[in-house]
């Protein structure tokens, strides 16, 4: 099978999306996994090519995969994508649009078939301090760390309220997405955050407290963890903490019989990862500089 791509936590960065563009019409790939935080942040203009072009996904994204369809015609990818913690959920009807054009599968909270392996999308994270909780959700229980705000506190643009927030957790969430018979070592998982207490996961934040209270250096789900640890799908793709490869070494990780990527990376490269899911151990990270 030809090599397929993953990258995640793109920002809206016209260099990441220009590099991204340029290798999928070099290179041709089956298939194309953008794992979140994908939106610029809404005072970066720098997308813009027109004072008229306003909205990021319909203005930019659209075209610019419409364009790669309209050159590749039989060889165009297949496209998976979901939202991270710092896009807005009301960007979700664009989303659709571009689905609806037959140009991505947007797959937050489904599951999908491709060529014989089962495809699962989650966007959500754990409490974090950052505000915009359209993506954030209780891990396994309603303990938030020290530092980090309540998801039912900060500001939606869309998505659950009131009870629904307050009860509902990735744990759970995961046992939904997941409900029926799956063949996990057929299975790849793209969730936006890691798994936590593992090389992917860690954030720079030695030495650093709250209240007299040490804060966790290991940001990610629990709830990812144990499902990874439980289930053991085949490949695991994740994104969310930056640094963690400058501070590990380690961009892919092993637990029992997953192999598990990570794309985030906190210099203004496009982090590029290549696999052959028949093959997940021998993927490549190509760091493509500006």
């Amino acid at each position: 099978m030809p090599n397929c791509f993953f990258v995640s936590d793109l920002h809206g960065s016209m260099h990441r999306y220009r590099c991204l563009v340029d290798c999928i019409l070099k290179e041709q790939p089956a298939a194309v996994f953008l794992g979140g935080d994908l939106l610029p942040h809404p005072m970066n203009f720098a997308w813009r090519t027109d004072k008229n072009q306003s909205d990021f996904i319909i203005d930019f994204l659209i075209p610019k995969f419409s364009a790669i369809k309209s050159k590749l015609g039989a060889g165009y990818p297949k496209v998976f994508l979901i939202l991270g913690n710092d896009d807005p959920r009301a960007n979700e009807p664009a989303l659709i649009q571009g689905q609806d054009m037959n140009l991505w599968e947007y797959i937050h909270g489904r599951k999908t078939t491709w060529e014989g392996f089962n495809v699962l999308g989650y966007s959500c994270i754990p409490p974090s301090p950052f505000m915009l909780k359209d993506w954030e959700r209780y891990d396994v229980s309603m303990f938030v760390d020290p530092g980090c705000v309540s998801p039912e506190e900060g500001g939606r643009t869309a998505g659950p309220t009131g009870r629904e927030i307050r009860y509902t957790t990735i744990a759970l969430e995961l046992e939904e997405l997941t409900e029926g018979e799956l063949d996990f070592s057929k299975t790849i998982l793209m969730s936006h955050c890691p798994p936590h207490k593992c090389k992917l996961d860690r954030a720079d934040l030695d030495g650093k407290m709250v209240d007299h209270v040490p804060l966790d250096v290991h940001i990610g789900s629990i709830a990812i963890q144990r499902f990874i640890k439980e289930k053991q799908p085949l490949l695991t793709l994740h994104g969310h903490v930056h640094e963690s490869r400058t501070l590990t070494g380690s961009w892919m990780e092993k637990f029992g019989l997953t192999t598990s990527y990570s794309a985030a990376n906190e210099t203004p490269a496009l982090a590029l990862v290549r696999f052959d899911p028949q093959n997940p151990a021998e993927a490549s990270l190509e760091l493509i500089e500006p």
